[in-house]
């Protein structure tokens, strides 16, 4: 029996997708031995943005531009930022249903709580977990094993969702079961190759799998 559901942010319940591509190239104009493309971008979304500017540009030091991608992705966060079907009715549907849920995500608080309040979503959440809250990122199982704790959950009723490799490495290192989303940026046959437990092409699909049966339209 599922109990609880955590949920990765990025690319997976809120399309932050092209805001983040475009926080990049924004940050990274001229900062790279070559052109950067989203080409370079994509393959490691899900990553800490720390780690990634560290591995675009070589450098051993990168705060002004985290500054620079901050900056931008804050102020075009509005803008830019979109929906992804029938996320929050299912959110709510599963949340009327007393499913423990919450946010597993390697980015940071203030943004993370942007985008959940941007789309009316932190109401359903009973705990959010962020990089500002663990020592390790995904693929680590430290912020799903706090947001369990937080949640006062097991593992063997819980299921994480997410759009990466690193969502679906880091449920299998807490041992709870994981969910693909299909709509990932990454591709399906990429999320096939980490083994989850679920792939999922509509957000719908959590309602069955968690046990809750949804009225005939």
């Amino acid at each position: 029996m599922i109990d609880t559901i955590l949920f990765d942010l990025d690319g997976t319940i809120v399309d932050t997708n092209e805001l983040i591509i475009a926080s990049f190239l924004h940050a990274l104009e001229g900062q790279t031995l070559e052109p950067f493309t989203r080409e370079h971008i994509i393959p490691n979304m899900g990553k800490p943005l720390v780690e990634q500017m560290l591995m675009f540009t070589g450098r051993a030091e990168v705060d002004d531009l985290i500054r620079t991608y901050r900056e931008f992705n804050v102020r075009m966060h509005d803008e830019m930022v979109q929906e992804f079907p029938y996320v929050k009715e299912v959110l709510e549907e599963l949340h009327r249903s007393g499913i423990r849920l919450g946010v597993v995500t390697s980015k940071v608080r203030m943004t993370t709580e942007m985008a959940l309040k941007l789309f009316d979503l932190r109401r359903f959440m009973g705990t959010l977990v962020t990089i500002d809250d663990v020592k390790e990122a995904k693929p680590s199982p430290e912020g799903i094993r706090l947001a369990l704790k937080e949640l006062g959950s097991e593992p063997e009723r819980t299921l994480m969702v997410g759009d990466s490799s690193y969502d679906l490495l880091a449920a299998r290192n807490a041992g709870v079961r994981s969910v693909g989303v299909a709509w990932s940026m990454k591709g399906e046959a990429y999320l096939k190759e980490f083994d989850p437990d679920y792939l999922i092409h509509d957000m719908r699909e959590l309602l069955a799998i968690a046990g809750i049966k949804r009225d005939a339209p």
